[in-house]
């Protein structure tokens, strides 16, 4: 039975994050500092965002998750089960940042809202936006944003 755990646990860890990686596309950011690139889950249904980057034990410089809610809405994310911080980019319909929630707490359960109604949310890795100068008004390009 421990076997079977161990091996549950190793699939969880190991072919889990490599089976999304085969679903990366690309996503720029245009901010004052230049042009920032990254690779890119989309998350476009319910399972997917429910899910997020919960149980994650680590996310790379380079990537991120992009949340399509599929209309302009209010948007409330949380931190449940998500062991590592986030910088979280709530973005319109028209690919333009409204506002960044830097460093979020790892497995809270308190709601970060969108202030607005936006149509995506982009997952960092924690201190990105301070990095790269991501403010609100800078553009988010990717195929799905219209």
């Amino acid at each position: 039975m421990m076997r079977l755990g161990l091996c549950l646990l190793w699939a969880l860890l190991v072919l889990v994050p490599a089976a999304h990686a085969a679903n990366l596309t690309k996503l720029t950011i245009d901010t004052a500092s230049g042009e920032h690139v990254f690779n890119v889950e989309v998350a476009k249904d319910d399972n997917d965002r429910a899910r997020g980057l919960m149980y994650r034990r680590e996310i790379a410089p380079d990537y991120g998750m992009l949340f399509d809610f599929g209309r302009e809405q209010p948007v409330s994310m949380w931190m449940q089960n998500t062991y590592v911080s986030l910088d979280m980019v709530f973005i319109r319909a028209d690919g333009v940042v409204h506002r960044v929630e830097e460093r979020t707490t790892p497995l809270s359960t308190r709601t970060i809202d969108s202030g607005v109604d936006v149509k995506y949310v982009l997952e960092l890795a924690a201190g990105t936006a301070a990095k790269i100068g991501l403010k609100r008004g800078d553009k988010v390009e990717h195929d799905i944003i219209r």
